[in-house]
């Protein structure tokens, strides 16, 4: 727990002046006559202008309850209520008055819709805003009931059963579908195999290869985001998994990413593990071994909470170092100090999927040097770090006004800042689980979303003073 709270100040301990993050790409230059010459483009706006007054009245309004303890503990034990009650007074699908709220509030700031029409019209806004796209999760969870839990531990589940196919595995399917079809071209889908429900927790447990309608299924996935252009990023989980989950994801990333400009796959690493430079290694062994491009999303990690506590770094600098570093290698496919491989880099496309504004920063300044060479993205929760993803949008845009021809070379495209954001769908009594997840996120980054408050009254306090000609 004291590693997440000392990065999120870390990570946003500069936050306060994102305003002025971008200042050195627009300073005046003064003229050999002393004057200073009119600006060949608008200077960068303030990152946080992009965004509605109602998504900043709502973010300050969430921010503000998550950063007061005397507020969000109740807050958090009236959302797990709901999340976890059987009853129906309690369940927004069929308490109109409980969902009309929370719709309107937490919903709203955190997830994409609940159906077709509202999920298009939020990726819709967000582009419109000047994002590149979206990471879209569904958001159904598999509960297992008390007898299927027993029969798990125990290791009686292992059968591909009708029974098994028709509950859990063909309805995770069928809204993972569902969910490519929801995306649009160019976006990422984020998919946790453990949706899948029981039968995938037992494989992935004994690190086993997944049964033939699952694997048939995970392969409808894949082959559908192929072909309409989407990306799929498989979702790191729990330690006891995370084996099995690397291996049924190099199974179909060797498939699937064959094309080096156009991988499909892409697996999630943890940098606040002991083990991910040398897993990192390994994967890319084999990615060049058997001629294909590693897809690898970098995260800092969630489940510090639940996992081995030797299985993590032993101070909060030494994640850092570590994200930083395999950042720094895979960006510029070059090995370092931090991913040790030898001869040459193989292909890789990533996403730095970081709400810590320094480590975002740095990544940017190797692509703003010039020195990136594998494909990027950035992203971030929806809600969440608002600040840091429209300082990356703003950066985006202010590339693009920039006079000159329009590069297309692989390292111009390599340098690009395409940042998304992350969101998951369904109705509002299958987000309840997730939304539950984010609020206790908060509690453990209270420093962060303090932080997230401060930006949003300052935007807030800029607009009024906009309003009334109080500055430019």
């Amino acid at each position: 727990m004291a590693v997440l709270k000392q990065d999120q100040r870390r990570g946003h301990s500069t936050q306060v002046t994102a305003h002025n993050g971008l200042a050195s790409e627009s300073t005046p230059v003064t003229a050999h006559n002393g004057l200073t010459p009119e600006p060949e483009s608008a200077p960068p706006r303030a990152p946080l202008s992009v965004l509605p007054l109602t998504m900043i009245l709502r973010s300050l309004a969430t921010a503000s309850v998550s950063s007061s303890p005397a507020l969000l503990a109740p807050s958090l034990r009236i959302m797990s209520a709901i999340a976890h009650s059987s009853n129906p007074i309690l369940n927004p699908d069929r308490n109109p008055l409980l969902r009309f709220a929370l719709k309107k509030t937490f919903y709203a700031q955190f997830c994409a819709g609940e159906n077709a029409v509202e999920v298009n019209r939020t990726i819709d806004g967000l582009k419109s805003i000047g994002f590149t796209g979206v990471m879209l999760c569904y958001a159904r969870e598999v509960v297992l009931s008390g007898q299927q839990a027993k029969a798990l531990r125990e290791g009686k589940i292992g059968d591909e059963t009708p029974e098994l196919i028709q509950n859990e595995v063909a309805p995770w399917a069928k809204g993972t579908l569902e969910t490519i079809r929801l995306a649009q071209p160019g976006d990422f889908v984020s998919m946790k195999f453990t949706g899948a429900g029981s039968l995938a927790l037992y494989q992935l447990s004994n690190r086993l290869p997944c049964s033939p309608y699952l694997a048939d299924s995970i392969d409808a996935i894949c082959k559908l985001a192929s072909d309409r252009g989407v990306r799929v990023a498989i979702d790191a989980e729990q330690d006891a998994l995370q084996d099995g989950i690397d291996d049924w994801t190099l199974r179909f990333a060797r498939k699937y990413n064959r094309d080096p400009t156009n991988p499909t796959v892409f697996g999630t690493y943890q940098a606040y593990k002991k083990c991910a430079p040398q897993l990192m290694l390994n994967h890319l062994a084999d990615a060049k071994k058997n001629g294909y491009t590693l897809g690898a999303k970098l995260v800092r990690g969630a489940y510090l909470n639940s996992d081995p506590r030797e299985r993590f770094h032993d101070t909060v600098e030494d994640t850092h170092a570590c994200f930083d570093g395999m950042a720094a290698s895979l960006l510029t496919r070059s090995w370092n100090s931090t991913v040790r491989g030898e001869g040459e880099f193989p292909d890789v496309s990533m996403i730095i999927a970081s709400h810590n504004a320094e480590s975002v920063r740095r990544a940017r300044a190797i692509c703003d040097a010039g020195n990136a060479k594998s494909p990027v993205a950035f992203a971030q929760l929806q809600g969440m770090a608002d600040e840091v993803s429209c300082e990356l949008v703003e950066a985006g845009l202010q590339r693009q006004k920039k006079p000159g021809p329009i590069e297309t070379s692989p390292r111009a495209a390599a340098s690009a800042l395409p940042t998304f954001k992350y969101l998951v769908w369904g109705s509002t009594g299958e987000c309840m689980k997730y939304l539950l997840r984010r609020a206790q996120e908060n509690k453990e980054a209270v420093g962060r979303t303090r932080t997230s408050r401060d930006a949003m009254w300052a935007e807030l306090i800029r607009r009024c003073k906009v309003a009334f000609g109080m500055t430019a």
